[in-house]
């Protein structure tokens, strides 16, 4: 059976961490910027950690990580 490969795309949007868990980027930060406040701007900035759900489809894209 031949190697499975790395969906590129998701491996540019998610992050495994040492646990196992998938960190995405927080969505609501590319426009509209002005009627945020500077503290949900900030905390935007983090990423989050991926549902449940989404963890095992990641998880199948990303077979290596």
């Amino acid at each position: 059976m031949p190697k499975m490969k790395t969906h590129r795309g998701a491996a540019k949007r998610f992050k495994v961490t040492g646990t196992g868990k998938i960190v995405k980027n927080s969505s609501h930060r590319r426009h509209i910027l002005e009627k945020k406040s500077a503290k949900r701007k900030r905390q935007l900035r983090a990423g989050e950690v991926a549902s449940k759900a989404d963890t095992k489809r990641v998880h199948e894209l990303l077979p290596y990580k």
